[in-house]
């Protein structure tokens, strides 16, 4: 059952992101840098970062699930806090790090960073209501 509730987990999040940086997308094109062609659409259409955000999230979801365990978390709120945790504490400030060395605008920090809180905080409330 633990297999399970993770890939729903991780289709969780990757459903959030679509959502999220579709809302965003404008913003984060911008601030991301990415070429776009005359109808402000990516001129690179590879699906391989969508192949490797979708590994991302099963990875995650997975390695949430076993710090769950053994931490005893096992309550949608102590899951929805927990994912909030990890993504604002954990993650962000990983991005942060990331872009700041590599001279992005802060906006993309916050943009990539407010997706891996919410995102974050989501799966962890899937994986403790499975």
């Amino acid at each position: 059952m633990g297999f399970v509730a993770v890939l729903v987990a991780a289709v969780a999040g990757f459903a959030f992101g679509a959502v999220w940086y579709m809302t965003l997308a404008k913003p984060w094109v911008a601030a991301a840098g990415i070429e776009v062609d005359d109808t402000g659409q990516p001129v690179d259409k590879s699906p391989l970062p969508f192949v490797m955000a979708a590994i991302a999230m099963v990875i995650v979801a997975g390695m949430m699930r076993h710090t769950f365990a053994l931490s005893q978390i096992d309550t949608a709120g102590k899951g929805l806090i927990s994912g909030l945790g990890i993504g604002l504490f954990f993650i962000s400030p990983w991005i942060m790090i990331n872009n700041g060395y590599g001279g992005r605008p802060f906006r993309l920090t916050l943009i990539d960073g407010g997706y891996a809180t919410f995102g974050c905080a989501i799966m962890g409330l899937v994986l403790t209501l499975f």
